[in-house]
């Protein structure tokens, strides 16, 4: 028999993605925050929804900057993300403090993280709903992966230090017949 559940706890079902980490520079300083809140827009040119809180360090660098990257970690990194998750930038140089490497995007300022399974620089392209709801449209200007990871396992966030980890892959037909 199904129970009620608190309001409070709903994002914990419908959590859209990876948890990913998002790079920002600014001030001649880079920062890293963990970020399960995002979306899919649009398929051409790739636009992303990205919930950045004004609470975080990254929100006011990825409102002056007007862009940012969206590093997509694998399991391995898992300690990683949520040290980054669980500290501060404005205290905390995170790629020191986490052993993760920057490396220089080719179109955005803000760093790459070299660990991670793909990289999105990104430009905000629309902050009509910031000041609501603290959601940046971003465009995503140039993509990298690795290809060596055919199916990577990623991390979801679960709320409450409870994470998923992408599993098992499988192949349905995408055309109807």
């Amino acid at each position: 028999m199904k129970k009620s559940l608190s309001l409070s706890k709903v994002y914990r079902l419908l959590e859209p993605g990876p948890v990913v980490l998002v790079t920002t520079a600014g001030k001649g300083k880079a920062d890293i925050m963990a970020m399960s809140w995002h979306m899919m827009i649009e398929f051409e040119p790739p636009l992303v929804g990205c919930v950045i809180s004004n609470r975080n360090h990254s929100f006011s660098l990825v409102k002056a900057t007007r862009e940012c990257v969206i590093n997509i970690p694998t399991v391995e990194l898992a300690a990683q993300v949520v040290g980054c998750g669980n500290t501060s930038g404005r205290r905390v140089d995170k790629f020191n403090t986490f052993g993760l490497t920057p490396v220089a995007g080719s179109l955005v300022k803000a760093p790459l993280i070299h660990e991670c399974y793909a990289n999105l620089e990104c430009k905000v392209v629309d902050t009509k709903m910031v000041a609501t709801y603290n959601l940046f449209i971003l465009e995503v200007l140039k993509a990298w992966i690795d290809p060596s990871k055919k199916h990577p396992r990623t991390i979801h966030h679960c709320g409450k230090g409870v994470f998923m980890v992408a599993g098992r892959t499988i192949t349905l037909p995408s055309k109807m017949k």
